[in-house]
């Protein structure tokens, strides 16, 4: 491209890049953004969570700068960079989540790799560089020769080459790559292996595009369904047959290999454990590259998967029959919206009552009320055959008194310290029961609720505990059961 004085001047006005590079925030921006989504390999993000992050930065620097520098909200801010003035975020909702997801542009990305490299080198390499130009082109040569008189010839050479070197390791000759070389190769690795990342958000953005320019077409087309269907699934796929898409399956295919990620981690571990490569302090991140390399690729693959979808839904012949009259409406609103695109309307388009949560304050809940003992009669108690008689009295003689079970709960933990196990009877002993009955039952809660517990059916316990009587008399009590033992 020409970088002529309208060209640059159209960049100027129109890239978001340059509008983030012109920006007042750029700053917080352009670091905001690195840290959150660059450096580690984040393809995507929930609006609360980037909103939480940013009112995090946004604190740290109102308690430096004061609070005039950054007088808006978060989300406030993330709207603004997602907006179409801006365009260094993408705001869009997943599939099946009703809550918007921010993604970074590539277009911000670029401006973002372009400040880093303002940032004075201590070391600069260029051997790498040329090796890496020098065997591109010896590649390009023998990949486009048809001649195979000359492809043998070629690699009779390099047969040759390899034949000599192995020879002259052999007599011990073995050459080695000084520190400078390693450093400057090592350079060019890392560089090469960020920028790659960074082209899978742009090959991303691309397919986005293209599948936009197939959907226009759709929405814009006038004649019969079926020339349209001829014209854009012609080819295998609109999208996966693409350059864009034919290069990302060959990179795909290569990557998807295990023998060549097991290869990777090999090397890089070695490399990595060089003593030239340490004391450069590579970044953490660069021993697991391959790993983001995969991750952000899924991340693109997927996306093409799903735009590909889509666009065999919207071309499918039973739906295009039997939603003939909402595909015009539609169609009609596609219209009148790409016409509208490069000139939105200004103002309010649309107002939606605020949601409101349910609040209920803490004073407003009834205080705790207890419960009045009931009297019972001495009389001769009679066996009942039901068993809902029994959960009944169960139930009634438990709620007339509060066992407070966070209590019991402190008692078998302070018991298990220091020891592996302890029965149920020598709980009692070593904390007698102060509520009778009702606490007993409330320890085999616990067992069963909170604790581990284990019941020795052959072994009976005897509990004992005091209860006083109507008459004011204390009388011993006992409960027989089987050795429940609760384990730590």
């Amino acid at each position: 491209m020409t970088l002529d004085y309208a060209t640059l001047d159209l960049l100027r006005q129109n890239h978001p890049a340059w509008r983030l590079l012109r920006s007042d925030h750029a700053p917080l921006v352009a670091s905001f953004l690195q840290r959150v989504f660059i450096v580690p390999n984040v393809r995507v993000m929930a609006q609360a969570d980037l909103s939480e992050a940013l009112e995090d930065e946004l604190f740290a620097l109102r308690e430096r700068l004061g609070n005039e520098a950054f007088p808006k909200t978060a989300l406030e801010y993330l709207n603004d960079w997602a907006s179409t003035e801006k365009g260094w975020l993408r705001k869009f909702y997943t599939h099946g989540s009703d809550e918007p997801h921010f993604d970074l542009t590539p277009s911000s990305e670029k401006a973002i790799t372009w400040l880093a490299t303002l940032v004075e080198r201590s070391f600069v390499g260029t051997e790498s560089r040329l090796l890496t130009l020098f065997e591109l082109l010896k590649q390009m040569n023998e990949g486009s020769e048809t001649d195979p008189q000359a492809r043998m010839a070629e690699l009779h050479k390099r047969r040759d080459e390899i034949d000599a070197e192995i020879a002259r390791v052999q007599a011990g000759d073995v050459p080695l790559l000084d520190d400078t070389a390693l450093k400057d190769r090592f350079q060019q690795f890392t560089q090469l292996a960020r920028e790659l990342l960074t082209d899978f958000r742009e090959v991303e953005h691309n397919f986005r595009n293209l599948d936009r320019r197939i959907r226009e077409r759709i929405a814009l087309w006038e004649g019969a369904k079926g020339t349209l269907l001829e014209e854009i699934m012609g080819e295998r796929d609109a999208i996966a047959d693409s350059d864009q898409g034919r290069s990302f399956r060959a990179f795909w295919d290569f990557l998807m290999s295990s023998s060549r990620q097991e290869a990777l981690s090999v090397l890089l571990e070695r490399v990595l454990s060089l003593p030239p490569i340490a004391e450069l302090k590579p970044d953490v991140r660069t021993r697991r590259i391959h790993y983001d390399w995969l991750e952000a690729g899924e991340h693109t693959q997927r996306t093409v998967a799903q735009l590909s979808q889509q666009l065999r839904r919207f071309l499918d012949d039973q739906a295009w029959l039997e939603n003939r009259r909402i595909m015009d409406i539609l169609r009609g609103l596609e219209v009148k919206a790409l016409a509208l695109r490069a000139s939105p309307p200004v103002g309010e388009v649309m107002q939606i009552a605020d949601m409101a949560a349910t609040i209920e304050l803490p004073m407003e809940r009834p205080l705790y009320t207890v419960n009045v003992k009931t009297a019972i009669a001495n009389i001769e108690l009679q066996s009942g055959d039901s068993e809902q008689d029994a959960e009944y009295s169960m139930k009634a003689l438990y709620s007339q008194i509060v066992i407070d079970k966070e209590q019991l709960t402190r008692h078998i933990r302070h018991a298990l310290q220091d020891r592996s196990q302890i029965s149920l009877g020598t709980l009692c002993g070593l904390r007698p029961l102060q509520h009778g009955l009702a606490e007993l039952i409330a320890y085999l809660a616990l067992g069963s609720e909170t604790f581990k517990t284990v019941v020795d059916e052959e072994t009976t316990e005897t509990i004992l505990w005091r209860s006083t009587h109507t008459d004011g008399q204390e009388k011993i009590k006992q409960a027989r059961l089987p050795r429940v033992i609760f384990v730590r």
